[in-house]
């Protein structure tokens, strides 16, 4: 189970880097012109801040756990992530937009299932 749940933070981490910088790196308008609807309806700020976190979250959910440091921060970037998609499929609901809303739904249930293991019975141990 402990390999399963680093490819699934591998995985995780590697789908909200590449989502992170892109919602860093393109402006708004980019951004809505390749499909994400939803930032129309925010500043180019909160886009930017959007960006920022899931780039953060990404880099927490592998990390901590290398290098072994404050490896609590995994499950934490973990559940982070979680919220963020409950908040995605909000949005995305809204809008109507499905397809989106089950991507966000299967972030979701991985997210949620490497906060489960690694709070729980696979924690990483020091």
């Amino acid at each position: 189970m402990n390999v399963v749940l680093w490819i699934i933070a591998g995985l995780l981490a590697i789908a909200f880097l590449g989502a992170g910088v892109m919602k860093l790196s393109k402006p708004k308008d980019q951004l809505i012109a390749s499909g994400m609807g939803w930032a129309e309806n925010y500043s180019a700020g909160a886009v930017k801040a959007v960006g920022a976190v899931e780039l953060l979250a990404a880099v927490g959910l592998v990390l901590p756990a290398l290098l072994d440091i404050a490896p609590v921060l995994v499950p934490l970037a973990a559940a982070g992530l979680a919220v963020i998609m409950v908040g995605a499929i909000v949005i995305h609901a809204r809008r109507g937009e499905r397809q989106a809303i089950i991507a966000n739904v299967v972030l979701l249930i991985l997210a949620a299932v490497v906060a489960w293991g690694r709070f729980g019975p696979y924690a990483f141990t020091s």
